[in-house]
């Protein structure tokens, strides 16, 4: 999408989905209580009429218009509005109404299926290009059938079949290569190689999987140089992240990046301590220059602390004159995030060790106060406090907030975890490894295991996994970046066997098939 059309997303009141862009998408970008309206399908389910789109965009304005205020209502279109998507008569239908409205412009499927394909519309071989609707009658094939030119062919599943049969026909060469791609520029996407008289014989009487583009022509050659988005070493690879939502978007993010979807998966709730009068002491301490250092070990715990400073009026002055360690990245970056740049933050491992490894011991005649805080979580181990200890510090371990088991996932989704529905599973720590078990039992032995650090993969293998991936540094990013590797390298293992690349959960099903015939 736009710029332009994020920003009206995130500012609508109402929003009007249409048959592909769903509830889903809509949650990716608007607020949590925007109003959706479906304009996709009927009561019946079955897909609305132009016309009827038209009225319902129009009765929905009305029925958003305040006499007070002007509320936003987004008409949100598969693909770009102004190619065969019903602008026209929606925004006619608005014009007659008097309901003022601006059009947004997208990036169309004609072009956008076909790059995430590696196919280009135009090359030296090939400089004319016909969009075509497959269903339309009135479409003139004939000058389609030019053998320096590409042909993209739009239409409903049951209608593309007969529209490249009307090519084939009208006289193109049934040598002529064609790609159909299913689910274009999705993780879901598949595109099939074949030529025209081929793929006419193939589908004759048959529907296609909707949504589905094809493009015909000699431009379909290059696709075995340019594919790209099906090369990813984590394509259409399902991720399962135990994380809360609010630590996994980096996690998320690089694993999309890869090719890869995921389902976060929360294993861990962060609840206030039980008796909250140590926090509330060692704020006031920290405001009243009771220490010299305050050290955090996770972005839980810079949380928990801004909320207490929210709650007595304070902000980030009251740090003043004091030092801040951070074990890592991710926290360094929740503290920044308040206007506060870390004194110390690990340059090798982030972890207790490696904090006390850059820690500077306590001199009498350097530093005016002995005592460090530390705000942390009320499972957190000694060894941070006992390395302190050692190196001449006074620490006062305060308990910042509780981590507790979450409940349990949906139903489905423990199925698909015993079952081996997901391809793999990142763990960030070795409470992920004991919380997930716990509340939803142990990945299927198929689902590839990534760990992030030694001891979260020596907690898996008490647990009974085989741990195949292992960040080269303990982070979200070294991680995914791991998993990526490791599929680069069943890719070229399969290629270099003559067979097809499976993703870990295809495998098994491809086992037991394999099984099933020896039998």
């Amino acid at each position: 999408m736009t710029v332009r059309a994020t920003q009206l997303l995130r500012e609508a009141d109402v929003v009007i989905i249409d048959q592909i862009a769903r509830e889903e998408f809509v949650a990716l970008f608007a607020r949590p209580d925007v109003e959706i309206v479906d304009a996709g399908h009927g009561e019946t389910g079955q897909p609305l009429t132009v016309a009827s789109r038209a009225k319902l965009v129009v009765r929905t304005a009305k029925a958003a218009a305040r006499p007070d205020s002007q509320p936003l209502v987004v008409r949100l279109m598969d693909g770009d509005p102004a190619t065969f998507n019903g602008l026209a008569e929606e925004a006619v239908a608005c014009h007659r109404a008097e309901i003022g409205f601006e059009i947004v412009p997208g990036v169309s499927s004609v072009s956008a299926v076909p790059a995430y394909a590696g196919i280009p519309l135009t090359a030296n071989s090939s400089r004319a290009m016909h969009i075509v609707s497959a269903g339309d009658d009135r479409t003139d094939w004939a000058a389609c059938t030019a053998a320096d030119s590409t042909v993209v062919v739009l239409g409903a599943a049951d209608a593309l079949p007969n529209g490249l049969a009307k090519l084939l026909a009208a006289g193109r060469a049934p040598e002529t290569p064609v790609a159909l791609s299913t689910d274009g520029t999705t993780i879901h996407q598949i595109t099939t190689v074949t030529t025209l008289g081929e793929v006419v014989a193939q589908l004759r009487g048959n529907k296609l999987a909707a949504p589905t583009i094809a493009v015909v022509g000699s431009v379909v050659e290059m696709r075995e140089q340019l594919s790209w988005w099906e090369n990813k070493p984590l394509f259409g690879w399902n991720i399962l992240v135990p994380r809360t939502k609010d630590q996994a978007s980096t996690m998320t993010d690089r694993l999309a990046s890869y090719g890869a979807s995921s389902d976060v998966v929360p294993t861990i709730s962060v609840e206030p301590p039980r008796t909250p009068q140590q926090m509330e002491r060692a704020i006031k301490g920290l405001v009243t220059g009771r220490y010299e250092w305050i050290g955090f070990t996770s972005a839980n715990a810079v949380r928990a602390v801004r909320e207490k400073f929210v709650e007595f009026g304070l902000d980030a002055r009251a740090f003043a004159g004091l030092k801040i360690a951070a074990v890592g990245g991710v926290t360094a970056d929740a503290l920044r995030e308040w206007g506060l740049e870390p004194d110390l933050v690990p340059t090798g491992e982030q972890s207790a060790h490696g904090l006390l490894e850059g820690w500077p011991e306590y001199d009498e005649l350097l530093d005016p106060i002995n005592r460090v805080f530390l705000p942390r979580a009320d499972i957190a181990t000694d060894t941070l406090v006992a390395g302190l200890q050692e190196i001449g510090w006074e620490v006062d371990d305060v308990t910042a907030y509780r981590t507790v088991r979450a409940a349990p996932p949906a139903p489905h989704v423990r199925e698909a975890i015993k079952t081996g529905k997901f391809d793999a599973v990142c763990f960030t720590s070795s409470s992920t490894v004991r919380n997930l078990v716990g509340i939803a039992g142990k990945p299927h032995t198929t689902t590839v295991v990534a760990c992030i650090g030694p001891a979260t993969a020596k907690t898996a293998e008490e647990h009974g996994l085989r741990v195949d991936v292992l960040a080269a540094e303990p982070s979200a990013t070294a991680l995914v970046d791991a998993l990526a590797d490791y599929g680069r390298g069943l890719a070229l293992s399969a290629a270099e066997n003559g067979e097809p690349t499976r993703r870990p959960s295809e495998r098994k099903a491809a086992a037991r098939r394999k099984a099933k015939a020896s039998h």
